[in-house]
């Protein structure tokens, strides 16, 4: 037993899936791959956006601030590279020497800003959130 006007919306539908199948496979093309960012060397600048994290500190349990970039994907010099990812490591750790370098990142967060690169290298403690780790740098100012 069927309803009135089965066959019709049968129709209809079968219509339309006909018509939205070669739209919706259209839409799932190729995509291209990704290409690897491009390299950062020493003294390069790494413009990008500063945020800070709360972590423990491995070795007393203290918390402390710790500051991360977020840009484009970059490239790090040989032998490290791509860090083991496609495109290169997009978050940068940076490791604070002083108060006085934590003191002036901490008016910054939020903010875009800029660094000169002096020592930078994959991330290779377990535990740490960023791609890559910046040992040496400066920031630069903006005119």
């Amino acid at each position: 037993m069927t309803k009135r006007r089965f066959g019709k919306r049968l129709a209809v539908a079968a219509t339309m899936m006909t018509l939205v199948t070669p739209a919706v496979s259209a839409q799932q093309g190729d995509v291209p791959p990704s290409k690897p960012g491009r390299p950062i060397n020493t003294g390069d600048v790494l413009s990008g956006e500063l945020n800070a994290m709360k972590v423990r500190d491995a070795k007393n349990g203290k918390r402390v601030a710790t500051y991360q970039i977020t840009s484009e994907p970059r490239r790090l010099p040989a032998p490290n590279g791509l860090c083991n990812l496609e495109t290169g490591p997009e978050t940068f750790q940076l490791v604070t020497s002083s108060d006085a370098q934590a003191t002036q990142l901490k008016s910054f967060v939020g903010k875009e800003i800029s660094v000169k690169v002096d020592e930078v290298a994959c991330a290779s403690d377990p535990g740490q959130m960023s791609e890559a780790v910046i040992t040496k740098w400066s920031l630069v100012k903006k005119q």
